[in-house]
């Protein structure tokens, strides 16, 4: 049993209270560090954004192929492919 005089303490004012203390902790980005991060992210998300949407052309393409039966883009994706493997696997193997 609780003590009398004892009062149990709010779970919110607690969490508030922790987490104050945890952000005082934090150590904040300089001005220019959060600045050069930020457009390190959206270079990235940019180039992948561009790198997506040409995938999916590429697909887009390769499928319609596929449907309609045209040897011509089956075969060029299949070309493509097999480039796209051979230069991963040189590549992967100059870097060793």
């Amino acid at each position: 049993m609780a003590k009398a005089g004892t009062k149990k303490e709010n779970a919110v004012v607690r969490y508030i209270r922790e987490t104050r203390t945890e952000l005082q902790k934090t150590r904040w980005p300089e001005r220019s560090e959060a600045i050069r991060l930020t457009q390190i992210v959206l270079a990235v998300t940019i180039s992948m954004g561009l790198f997506l949407w040409l995938a999916d052309l590429l697909f887009d393409w390769w499928l319609g192929g596929v449907v309609n039966s045209d040897p011509v883009r089956i075969g060029l994706a299949g070309l493509m492919l097999v480039a796209i493997v051979v230069l991963v696997v040189i590549s992967g193997r100059r870097s060793d």
